[in-house]
């Protein structure tokens, strides 16, 4: 008799039932799951924990409760009496079509299979006898991704999910962050964060929780990955490095750790080291890669540039049918290229809460300043040499554990305090168009102006939408875009410093561009009332960026033309995915003329003290092949991520590297044509530090020294030219894109030529 025919017993008023051939007896309201696990009998199932509300939803734990229909033991109550079986063939029989089911979407091994072998889902399939069958390798449809790699700490695959709920009830009922909920319908359904974000753009402040719920490998920690630092600190430096393991209640117990879930730092044992460093000894060097963030507890630090800050540059020496030129280094008074610089630098801007002063490029940093953001989120190059002042304690940490901290309110809030107090003022003064600010209304801004964090791939504002405040990036690199003729237009490349909205606050207008996060992105935000009454006290801050204003207007009328030529090209449109039409200009050869004799790779290695920076190999078009030299694209990936912003454009938009590259060959790197190289150089008998030499990027210069490049005056056979790509496979193709004239082949080869005269 069901307990609702007379009432609800009390609680504590006890019953008997038989489970298995087994009495026992328990307090009314006890589920037959719990009754069973008194007993010591297991009922297998994969969405039930002990700590959390049973939901009954993989249906696993079916079990005889001499009903019509099976029931989920976790969720239905026993009652005096009752007779229960929990193994029965028939429920063998329900349960294995269960697991198959599951495991037709299922990754199999799955992660946390692969890594530890206790996958729930995996290991009762196993023991239930199941072979896997061949569909079990499909992935779940999911509506959006597959796999979510956006937060540092948690791997998200979707696949692996089978919606039991779990990381749910985690999230909401033991830590109460209500972060993760279900999407969609059907079988589409999936968990989803927050308003379906990704996972690393979401309010989740990775407590780890969701991880030790999860059954299977759908949410799994990132340290299983090899992130032991303490590990990889002893194997890179030998065991005598002063790196310390530190326990995870001696994290919590220092302020910078409060509100951490212990739970995540348990998970993460061996991210944190504790870092000791005599005076006088490298803490990191300029240039050298790293994945690591570095937190001072005790001492002071000096941050500066080792590197030399000069240009490296050719000079012109005759020798035979051809003119030598002799790489060097020429320092900036000697190399000023005042025609090319729009602006003075005043600063040279680092991964650190402080910039480097351009002439005396040095500062110090002390206890609680975090250096290295950058290089342990985006994996770019270190940008400066960090040196111990002072003795020094300092914990240095993976991107897993500093992407929580950064979420952390205590930790979070101290570095936006420090950043407000000492950074701001500096950080807006170093970009020229704001030098003229008085300190009076920098003190205005320090209270009002928010700090925002970006994910990668995260618009932080869109084309079209109200224009209501204006960005400075402080962090990573902002690429900015337009739509034109359905196709994506990349703008401009923003790194530190750089600053985007002023359009759209100037003329009153929507937002004139989408920026988007091109790695992990930090920007100061001042709200359009406070930027209007920037430009009201300061006139010729208005007057400044009235004209960058302007001057980007050219820039998109430019662009926007250069979109349409492509549109009305159509046959092109084939061609762009070789990236040819990106560029300004190409050394194309031209293949029946070319015989392979190499002069035009030894005329550019003799012109560049045996460096060439040229390839005889490239991609084709008709009887055309792309040599491999700078391009001058117009969208240079070899500018973002320079750890420094050494590398920009020139007025006539030829790419050039400054003099205060730091040689960490980054663009080299990103380059998607090898038109980058590094070349060292002897310090001229100056103190060079552990590494001996100097090492700076350099690319194509059109050989500024000569009367046309070496390249092409070196043919014998007329077959090397340097010409303007959209014009030349425009007229290739029959069709002068200005005119619409049917020209021939001959015609367009010698209008677009470009040789420097």
């Amino acid at each position: 008799m069901s307990e609702h025919a007379t009432g609800t017993p009390h609680q504590h008023e006890m019953m008997t039932l038989t489970i298995d051939d087994r009495e026992v007896t328990v307090p009314h309201g006890t589920s037959v799951f719990d009754a069973a696990r008194i007993l010591g009998i297991t009922i297998p199932v994969l969405c039930h924990q002990q700590n959390q509300t049973p939901v009954g939803a993989c249906r696993i734990c079916l079990c005889d409760v001499g009903e019509r229909a099976l029931q989920a033991a976790c969720v239905f109550k026993a009652e005096p009496g009752m007779v229960v079986h929990t193994n029965t063939e028939p429920i063998k029989a329900v349960r294995k079509t269960l697991y198959e089911l599951m495991l037709t979407d299922h990754p199999s091994p799955c992660l946390r299979q692969q890594q530890s072998g206790d996958c729930e889902l995996e290991t009762q399939a196993a023991a239930a006898g199941m072979l896997p069958p061949d569909v079990r390798f499909k992935k779940r449809a999911v509506p959006v991704m597959s796999e979510d790699d956006t937060s540092p700490a948690i791997h998200v695959d979707y696949a692996a999910c089978i919606l039991c709920d779990r990381c749910i009830r985690g999230c909401s009922e033991i830590r109460h962050n209500n972060v993760i909920a279900r999407q969609g319908k059907g079988y589409f359904t999936t968990i989803a964060f927050d308003a379906n974000e990704p996972m690393g753009n979401s309010s989740c402040v990775t407590c780890g929780e969701c991880m030790v719920s999860c059954p299977t490998g759908a949410l799994t920690n990132k340290k299983v990955l090899g992130q032991n630092l303490l590990q990889q600190l002893i194997e890179e430096n030998g065991p005598k490095v002063e790196a310390f393991s530190v326990e995870t209640e001696d994290l919590l117990a220092l302020p910078i750790f409060k509100g951490v879930s212990g739970t995540f730092l348990e998970l993460n044992a061996g991210a944190v080291v504790r870092r000791n460093y005599s005076a006088g000894e490298i803490i990191v060097r300029e240039g050298d890669n790293g994945s690591t963030a570095f937190y001072i507890l005790e001492g002071t630090v000096d941050v500066f540039l080792g590197s030399p800050r000069a240009h490296v540059t050719t000079s012109s020496e005759p020798e035979g049918f051809f003119s030598k030129m002799r790489s060097a280094l020429m320092p900036i008074k000697t190399n000023k290229r005042d025609e090319e610089r729009p602006e003075n630098p005043t600063h040279i801007r680092i991964d650190a809460p402080v910039d480097l002063p351009y002439d005396n490029p040095i500062a110090q940093l002390g206890q609680g300043d975090l250096f290295g953001e950058m290089t342990c989120m985006s994996f770019y190059p270190r940008s400066a040499t960090v040196r111990a002042k002072t003795d020094c304690v300092m914990l240095e940490m993976l991107r897993n554990v500093l992407d929580v901290m950064q979420k952390n309110k205590t930790f979070r809030s101290q570095l936006e305090a420090n950043y407000r107090g000492r950074a701001l003022g500096t950080h807006l003064r170093s970009v020229p168009i704001f030098s003229t600010i008085s300190e009076d209304f920098i003190d205005v801004l320090r209270d009002r102006v928010e700090l925002v964090r970006y994910a990668p791939g995260q618009v932080i504002c869109t084309e079209g939408d109200p224009a209501d405040s204006f960005y400075l990036v402080r962090i990573g690199f902002v690429r900015v875009s337009q739509m034109r003729n359905d196709e994506e237009m990349v703008l401009a490349y923003l790194p530190r410093g750089g600053y985007f909205g002023e359009m759209g606050l100037l003329r009153d207008v929507p937002r004139t561009a989408t920026c988007t996060a091109l790695d992990h992105v930090e920007v100061v935000k001042i709200y359009a009332p406070d930027f209007a009454d920037m430009l009201t006290r300061f006139p010729e801050v208005r007057i400044q960026i009235e004209n960058v204003a302007r001057q980007r207007d050219r820039e998109n009328l430019f662009n926007l033309k250069r979109s349409n030529e492509r549109a009305n090209n159509e046959p092109l449109h084939s061609f762009l995915a070789q990236g040819l039409m990106d560029a300004q200009s190409l050394l194309i050869l031209d293949l029946e003329k070319c015989t392979r004799c190499d002069q035009c790779v030894k005329a550019c290695a003799e012109a560049h003290d045996g460096v060439t920076r040229l390839l005889r190999d490239g991609v084709r078009f008709d009887k055309y092949l792309v040599a491999t030299s700078c391009r001058q694209c117009r969208d240079p990936l070899c500018m973002v991520g320079c750890p420094v912003g050494s590398i920009r454009r020139r007025n006539s938009l030829e790419v050039i590297i400054e003099d205060w590259c730091v040689g960490c060959g980054l663009c080299a790197k990103n380059c998607p044509y090898g038109n980058i190289t590094v070349h060292e150089f002897d310090r001229d008998g100056k103190d060079a530090g552990d590494h001996g030499k100097v090492r700076k990027a350099t690319s194509c210069d059109l050989c500024h020294d000569l009367e046309e490049p070496s390249c092409v005056y070196a043919c014998p056979h007329d077959a090397a030219h340097r010409v303007n790509p959209t014009e030349f496979f425009s007229n290739l193709l029959g069709q002068d894109i200005h005119t619409g004239v049917p020209i021939g082949i001959n015609s367009a080869l010698s209008s677009t030529v470009e040789v420097k005269r």
